[in-house]
């Protein structure tokens, strides 16, 4: 239920879609373990810098497969934590880029907030509307949309289970971009590949840096991009770029 693909200008963009066309990309337990362990593949290949996540033009996923859900108890998602590795994504150190186009309902909605950075097709569709069925997000639909957006936004996309378009979501904050969408994943492979020239080493530095933004106070997060700040002086890439800008030519980043 997933496909993987080597792309971008240097073949070092890794492209993920999930694969579950006749049913939106609903998320499953297969789809979502099989995307789990695609992502650590790619984390643990140093011969990919980037990630590329996204579905086909009619979805990026419309939400959990709520056929599966349906006839679960409390003990069932309880004591077998049901959503079991499924913020695999959340944890992956390299940038994620998601391009959203369709239907990015529930699940999918989170899938792409767990992103680092997402573009949106101009069909984009994205919300919450695990109200409207007796439940609530659970893969952190109320903690990332006030911390993306804001705290009145979050309540009324939680609470009654209304719809953004693609050009609310930029409005909002939710999404960076929007293009075309036919045009939407070659845009996201050209960011992509803009961000794999930098050194992989600081590429996830700065990743760290900024997500810590959103988990700690300005203070801490100022002290903490302070400490990383320093720490790049310890690489041979920050000695490699600055030697490089100062003799006026391309970097040769090492890595380490």
């Amino acid at each position: 239920m997933i496909t993987l693909t080597r792309t971008g200008a240097a073949e070092n963009v890794a492209l993920i879609a999930l694969n579950r066309p006749n049913a939106l990309n609903a998320l499953c337990r297969q789809l979502m373990q099989e995307l789990s362990e695609t992502l650590l593949k790619v984390e643990h290949d140093s011969s990919y810098n980037v990630i590329v996540l996204t579905g086909n033009e009619k979805a990026f996923a419309a939400g959990a497969d709520i056929k599966e859900m349906a006839k679960l108890e409390f003990a069932d998602v309880f004591q077998n934590d049901f959503f079991n590795n499924w913020d695999t994504l959340s944890h992956i150190t390299k940038p994620v880029i998601a391009a959203v186009n369709g239907f990015a309902l529930g699940g999918g909605t989170e899938l792409a907030l767990m992103c680092d950075i997402v573009y949106a097709g101009e069909n984009a569709v994205f919300g919450q509307p695990e109200i409207n069925i007796g439940t609530i997000p659970g893969l952190g639909g109320t903690q990332r949309w006030p911390r993306f957006t804001n705290k009145s936004i979050a309540m009324e996309i939680c609470l009654t289970g209304d719809r953004l378009s693609a050009q609310d979501a930029k409005e909002v904050g939710l999404v960076s971009k929007i293009f075309p969408t036919q045009q939407l994943v070659s845009e996201a492979v050209i960011l992509a590949d803009k961000i794999a020239k930098n050194s992989p080493l600081i590429v996830k530095t700065v990743k760290n840096s900024v997500n810590s933004a959103y988990e700690t106070s300005l203070n801490q997060g100022l002290q903490i991009e302070k400490q990383l700040f320093q720490s790049t002086f310890a690489t041979n890439d920050r000695k490699e770029g600055m030697t490089a800008f100062a003799e006026k030519r391309g970097p040769k980043w090492a890595g380490n």
